[in-house]
């Protein structure tokens, strides 16, 4: 019976000194679409972040700890983002990499602030992010004001004369981008034939294509994601429209070809120059093809919003939010995207955006700024 009991103070013991150990790990999250519509941007961010958490922990952590990864689904909803950051702030996790759509970073950034937590977006480009003085909040990707004025001037220069229409979803992210084009755009003195909204989620744009029919459009901007972008699509090309569509970054996906099939050929969108072709990605490229993960659209960004935080971290020597964010705005960090330097907003300095262009085949390619 003296020995069974020994035996079990033993396991006792073991098991008290393992919950302690894992215990003593710094819990990190990664917030973002996991479920809904932006499912696949979600899984970029996720791929992104467990990576990046596995690449560190691997070289020996941070602080001389591991890093433990907390996954968070705000489906892109505003009220279920600002519960998930209520949620990270009470279990007192100091930073978390997320959100994908605008429309959710900026009311979780502000329960973030509330609750102490450090919070990198690898992909929301509304300017109100970084514009409304909080300290908890910087982006590794860059903001509308600047993705606008390279899609409004791409327009001006190679559709002079033409017959230009804006759509936009009405969401934060879809009408901010549309209005930023749409300012970039006028001041280089194009005046958009069309100006109208829709509503995210929908699925017939039928009456809205004989709009473009009827005005005889021969390019058709939408600020809006790439399921709604790539039906309207769908719906001019079945209509007999030869419409040139374009977009922003939301259209970065795998998934709009898969919507539009052969049809995608020759849309164009916005987005930062192609992580997965920089020198600093190559060794992180062949990692994720090694599981078969193509490092697509914000997967890299998310891995680098993590060695951010990482390594100013490690400079200043605590977890402690408001220290760290003060660290990684005084630095210049070396990331899978490049090097990245802050202003005092905690926008990147970094001009962040090209044009791409969709083939038949499901892919695209950047293109130069005179068209091709």
């Amino acid at each position: 019976m003296k020995l069974l009991k020994l035996a079990g103070l033993a396991v006792g013991a073991s098991l008290a000194l393992s919950s302690a150990a894992f215990a003593e790990d710094i819990t990190i999250a990664v917030a973002g679409p996991m479920t809904g519509s932006e499912s696949p941007v979600g899984r970029q961010l996720r791929n992104g972040a467990e990576m990046a958490v596995a690449d560190i922990n691997a070289a020996g952590g941070v602080l001389g700890k591991k890093l433990a990864l907390d996954v968070e689904d705000d489906a892109c909803d505003p009220k279920q983002a600002r519960s998930v950051a209520e949620k990270i702030g009470g279990m007192g996790i100091p930073f978390v990499a997320g959100h994908y759509c605008s429309s959710s970073s900026i009311p979780a950034s502000e329960a973030y602030a509330e609750n102490n937590v450090l919070q990198i977006t690898p992909g929301s480009t509304n300017p109100t992010f970084t514009e409304r003085g909080l300290w908890n909040v910087a982006r590794v990707c860059g903001r509308d004001d600047q993705q606008g004025t390279v899609a409004g001037d791409y327009i001006a220069k190679n559709f002079k004369g033409k017959n230009i229409a804006i759509l936009n979803d009405k969401t934060t992210y879809g009408k901010g981008l549309a209005d930023e084009t749409k300012k970039a755009l006028n001041k280089a003195g194009i005046t958009e034939k069309l100006y109208e909204s829709y509503t995210k989620g929908d699925k017939d744009f039928n009456a809205l294509v004989s709009r473009l029919k009827a005005e005889n459009i021969d390019l058709v901007y939408v600020g809006g994601y790439y399921q709604e972008a790539g039906l309207i699509l769908r719906q001019m090309r079945d209509q007999g429209l030869k419409t040139i569509l374009m977009g922003g970054d939301a259209m970065a996906v795998q998934e709009f070809a898969s919507i539009t099939g052969p049809a995608a050929a020759g849309t164009l969108f916005t987005f930062g120059p192609d992580p997965r072709k920089k020198p600093t990605a190559a060794a992180i490229v062949d990692k994720f093809k090694a599981k078969n993960i193509d490092p697509e659209g914000y997967t890299l960004y998310t891995y680098a919003a993590v060695q951010i935080w990482t390594q100013a971290a490690a400079k200043a020597g605590t977890t402690d939010p408001k220290k760290v964010m003060d660290t990684i705005k005084a630095g210049a960090w070396d990331t899978v995207i490049g090097k990245l330097e802050y202003d005092s907003k905690g926008d990147i300095k970094q001009l962040d955006f090209v044009v791409y262009k969709w083939d038949d085949k499901g892919g695209y390619a950047e293109v130069s700024q005179k068209g091709s």
